[in-house]
């Protein structure tokens, strides 16, 4: 078959093909201008959806970050000079105080939103601060049931250890301390995680397992900025035993 008839052959097919289309569009005529406004219109509301979700979200951050510029604010005494446009607080409990509202407003507001999550863990610290320990602690606990792996819910399992702590229950600290420090996921610093748990056996008195906290963060983290103080606390705490 030479080219010009191969050539008049594909012409004849693009003619044919374009002719069956055009009658196809006159017989369906209705049908096709129905589906074209179907697909316009949710052309449109996903559009709309997109805006709508970004205009949702950067008034979730802006709403955070005023929060967060309160709960970073200096008090009173403090030599921190608040940022411009910020002030100083009378006191701490004031300060916490105002930012609990603020962060518990972002949360009813946003509370699906990353920031969402981020005002409820910083909520809970405002309360920790205030000595809203239950709620505190509640609140925290509920967050940390979340995706171990992402930082929110690593950071509310890390702040309820340190309540328990706080706050005496220091079985309890140790035994979450411990869970966090064998979790190879977790998206908080394990060698904080040791650093913690080797001062709350400390606190305990259970002297043996906290030299052996310490020389595990000395040996499994050498460059982190914990490992000269754990070498250190390790070697005396195992010099106290023998001796």
């Amino acid at each position: 078959m030479n080219k010009q008839l191969k050539h008049q052959i594909k012409q004849d097919e693009l003619v044919t093909g374009v002719q069956h289309a055009a009658g196809f569009l006159r017989t369906h005529a209705q049908e096709v201008k129905v589906t074209v406004a179907a697909v316009v219109v949710a052309a449109l509301a996903i559009g709309g959806f997109t805006y709508y979700r970004k205009s949702r979200e950067a008034d979730a951050e802006r709403a955070f970050a005023a929060a967060l510029a309160t709960f970073n604010a200096p008090v009173a005494g403090e030599t921190q000079e608040p940022a411009p446009g910020a002030v100083r607080f009378a006191s701490a409990s004031e300060k916490f105080k105002q930012a609990v509202g603020e962060f518990d407003g972002v949360q009813r507001r946003f509370g699906s939103m990353d920031a969402g999550r981020r005002a409820r863990y910083y909520a809970a610290l405002c309360r920790l601060e205030l000595g809203d320990n239950a709620e505190a602690e509640k609140a925290l606990t509920e967050l940390s049931s979340g995706d171990k792996a992402k930082l929110e819910p690593a950071l509310a399992r890390l702040a309820l250890a340190d309540s328990y702590r706080r706050s005496g229950k220091i079985d309890q600290a140790i035994d979450a301390y411990k869970q966090m420090a064998d979790d190879t996921t977790i998206a908080v610093p394990r060698d904080h995680v040791l650093m913690a748990l080797s001062h709350a056996l400390e606190d305990a008195k259970r002297v043996p397992e906290a030299g052996a906290a310490y020389r595990r963060l000395a040996d499994e983290f050498p460059a982190s900025p914990y490992a000269a103080e754990a070498r250190a606390r390790a070697e005396y705490l195992e010099g106290s035993s023998r001796g």
